[in-house]
């Protein structure tokens, strides 16, 4: 599914605009973002945690030359499946 079928299933559901649909989304996404950018996790009860972790850095390879390069650190967004949605898709 993307995003313009998910606008469109949101919009069915709630029965409402796929314009205002749209706006919600982008509004949920927007905030989560902002929020894993503060360094902070969001939790959806029953759906799943996002969170930020960091990534050290290391040493990696150039595959075409062999030769080793630095990876920096960084981080990483990651979601963990809340109870309900692990059921619901096993």
């Amino acid at each position: 599914m993307n995003k313009k079928e998910l606008v469109e299933n949101i919009a069915d559901a709630a029965d409402i605009s796929k314009a205002a649909a749209e706006k919600a989304l982008n509004s949920t996404l927007a905030a989560i973002a902002e929020t894993l950018k503060n360094g902070d996790k969001v939790t959806l009860v029953g759906f799943g945690t996002f969170s930020v972790s960091k990534r050290e850095a290391r040493k990696g390879r150039n595959p075409q030359t062999g030769k080793t390069i630095d990876i920096p650190a960084k981080n990483v967004a990651k979601f963990k499946a809340g109870s309900k949605l692990s059921e619901a898709i096993n």
